[in-house]
């Protein structure tokens, strides 16, 4: 019971001169401006600090002495419980503090930015030693949470104090008291808890960023990374997730510690594999969690944050629209509404006629693709090099992307864009500026995305691969299986490539693990092979290497892949097991691809 009052009065000295500090240095040094030099209205000055003075007065002069006095005679008077109860209503006065608080926050963030003398004087007081390197925002908090902390400290001291102690009945009725008090602080706490951590992101980024603001909420902050557009390499970055925006931050050198600088602010995600999309109307980022938890955990805090934000805005929205029809919309009148500007996160990275200039576009990675994505050249480092159309983020060589158009998403400033993009922009056919349209040309056979392949295909993923006898090594390429061609092997270059490089109808192959004849030097290997000619291949993982056998091995034979249905269609059918294959004579597509072959 003597170290719990001990405790009362060790922290009721730490407050008092937190209130000191606050009363006596901000509050007078502001005070004494106003009323000199007239550099700010001296009802800004009362309008922050409020009632700040009147609690000064009662801790400094009152309860304070008491509680020394009270420690000093303790071995004769060992309570407090008649000191709370006699002071404790005048703790009443918090409440015009607490209700304040917001409003006084707003006003030193206004002034802050409108009065350099003002902040002068602010800035130069946080440096004191005195202040512990703290903003005046984190001391103004102090007062909202001291009466929650006298409950506590009372419950523990009743909780230690036997019941037919001689202090029992004074210090049940004073935590009543201050129980009614701290009321209507709890509320106010919350709001400061959620202040606290505005006040630690701005300090964060270095004050650059104006987010202390009563109506902002942190959602979700922390680590991630970048993924390169060129080719694909990692970069740290920070994001933090509030109720109306994500900031995308990046590391920069301070004095003091890490700060974080500002470059974007996006409202929208997209999910693939532990990389999820965040995409804004002025720019697209690629990035990448370090686990599928803690993308999943962004994915779902981003689409949660942005569902309330939309509803919030379609509530103000048909508010806005109801007073508008109170007030002066005539009856049977149409209202027109602005259209949402909202994203949701999730689906594919793609953009619509409608949006093409108008929002920024994801652009693929350059190390993806080996092929011009719209006159399907081979890329080289001399003649033929890579460049992103700005509106529809293909990459493109610098024949197809020698066109200029203006792109309202980077206020309407001339960009470089492909020469199908220009046409739909500016209204020029591409035949009309010497380049014919990827859809005017007879396509080839070979003309089948690798992308759109891998979205609907039986398997696909990176192998190496070497033919026997055709004095090449191994060579490392993107292989797929379409789900509509489910017996030709596709060999592109890249995974985002419009062209493949081969293809092989797997028909009439066999598929068998190397011989010690073959020497080969890397691991996970296995071939296919028909009459003259062998392909070696080798997988990443024993997994891999296991699927793209058993795959290979039912196309070789003709048969279609194994189907991985829903579960409900499939009990719904009886004697039918999920997954199980159905082996069936493709006599028509057997004719195709044997014709093709000869061909």
């Amino acid at each position: 019971v003597f170290n719990i009052a001990n405790e009362l009065l060790l922290t009721e000295t730490a407050y008092v001169s937190k209130l000191h500090l606050l009363d006596q240095v901000f509050c007078l040094r502001l005070l004494e401006e106003a009323r000199s030099r007239s550099s700010f209205p001296c009802d800004v000055v009362h309008g922050i600090f409020s009632n700040i003075c009147s609690i000064y007065c009662f801790h400094q002069q009152f309860l304070l002495p008491a509680l020394q006095k009270r420690m000093e005679e303790w071995n004769s008077n060992p309570r407090i419980g008649d000191i709370l109860q006699k002071l404790a209503p005048f703790l009443k006065m918090y409440g015009e503090y607490v209700k304040n608080f917001d409003r006084s926050m707003e006003l030193v963030n206004v002034w802050m930015e409108r009065s350099a003398p003002f902040k002068a004087i602010v800035q130069e007081t946080q440096r004191e030693e005195r202040c512990g390197n703290l903003t005046l925002q984190h001391h103004m908090l102090e007062p909202v949470q001291r009466i929650p902390r006298y409950e506590l400290l009372l419950k523990d001291y009743l909780h230690r104090l036997p019941e037919d102690d001689q202090d029992h009945r004074d210090a049940q009725k004073s935590l009543e008291l201050i129980a009614t008090a701290a009321e209507h602080s709890n509320a106010a706490i919350r709001k400061m808890e959620r202040m606290r951590k505005l006040l630690k992101v701005y300090e964060l980024l270095g004050g650059e960023e104006d987010i202390v603001n009563p109506t902002n909420e942190l959602i979700k902050e922390g680590h991630i990374l970048k993924l390169s557009n060129k080719n694909g390499s990692t970069q740290d970055r920070y994001l933090i997730l509030f109720n109306d925006r994500l900031l995308y931050c990046v590391p920069k050198l301070r004095l003091i510690g890490q700060k974080y600088g500002v470059r974007l602010k996006e409202t929208s995600s997209v999910a693939v594999p532990r990389t999820f999309l965040v995409s804004g109307k002025q720019r697209s980022l690629e990035l990448q969690a370090r686990t599928e938890v803690e993308k999943r955990d962004w994915i779902q805090a981003i689409q949660a944050t942005i569902q309330r934000h939309e509803q919030t805005v379609e509530s103000f929205r048909h508010l806005t629209c109801s007073l508008r029809d109170d007030e002066s919309t005539p009856p049977h009148s149409p209202v027109r509404h602005a259209p949402s500007q909202l994203l949701v996160v999730g689906g594919s990275a793609s953009h619509s006629c409608v949006e093409l200039g108008k929002r920024a576009p994801t652009p693929i990675r350059e190390k993806e693709v080996t092929l011009c994505m719209k006159c399907q050249e081979p890329f080289n480092a001399i003649t033929k090099r890579r460049h992103h159309c700005k509106a529809c983020g293909h990459v493109v060589c610098g024949k197809c992307s020698e066109f200029r158009a203006r792109l309202s998403y980077d206020n309407n400033r001339t960009n470089r864009v492909c020469v199908d993009c220009y046409a739909m922009l500016v209204g020029v056919c591409p035949s009309q500026v010497g380049l014919s349209s990827s859809s005017q040309r007879r396509r080839s056979i070979l003309e089948k995305q690798a992308s759109l392949a891998a979205e609907n295909s039986v398997i696909c993923s990176f192998l190496y691969h070497m033919e026997k006898g055709g004095g090449r090594g191994w060579t490392k390429a993107w292989f797929v299986i379409p789900e509509n061609e489910p017996l030709v092997l596709y060999v592109y270059g890249a995974p985002q490539d419009v062209k493949a490089q081969r293809s092989v109808p797997l028909i009439g192959f066999e598929v068998a693990l190397p011989e010690s004849c073959d020497r080969l030097e890397r691991r996970h290997a296995f071939k296919i092979s028909q009459s003259h000619l062998t392909l070696y291949f080798s997988a990443e993982g024993e997994e891999l290497q296991r699927r793209w056998m058993d795959i290979l091995s039912r196309a070789g034979r003709g048969e279609e892949p194994p189907l991985h249905r829903p579960i409900v269609e499939s009990l719904e059918e009886e004697g039918e097991e999920l997954g199980t294959p159905r082996p069936q004579a493709q006599s028509l597509l057997f004719l195709t691809l044997l014709l093709r072959k000869t061909l």
